[in-house]
């Protein structure tokens, strides 16, 4: 099973983007699925992660902004961002976490730049 993240791109400060990651395959026992980013020089830090609908966490610098989703049928997982600001510049990657292991998807290269 492979993820595939896509959606990013370049957007002006105060935009929004949606990325999306979706399973090549089922996935079973997901105890958590998630977004984290890196940007240049800097090490990869979590983004948001989703249990289920009203168990999520957020990292304190996109609370209010970031909005993360999840579709169980779908083994799809979604990162809805707005008011984007040039330090949210990073590639993007999605986790889905099992016991035992954790697949992450390729990244999608999200710039924020006028």
């Amino acid at each position: 099973v492979q993820l595939q993240a896509s959606g990013g791109g370049l957007v002006q400060p105060g935009g929004s983007l949606r990325l999306s990651c979706a399973a090549s395959g089922s996935i079973f026992s997901i105890k958590f699925m998630g977004w984290y980013r890196q940007a240049p020089g800097k090490q990869r830090e979590l983004v948001a992660l989703i249990r289920s609908a009203d168990n999520t966490n957020y990292a304190d610098s996109v609370k209010g902004r970031f909005t993360i989703s999840r579709d169980n049928a779908k083994n799809t997982v979604d990162l809805q961002m707005k008011s984007l600001k040039p330090e949210d510049t990073a590639v993007y990657y999605c986790r889905v976490a099992v016991p035992g292991y954790d697949y992450w998807g390729q990244g999608t290269l999200v710039t924020v730049s006028s």
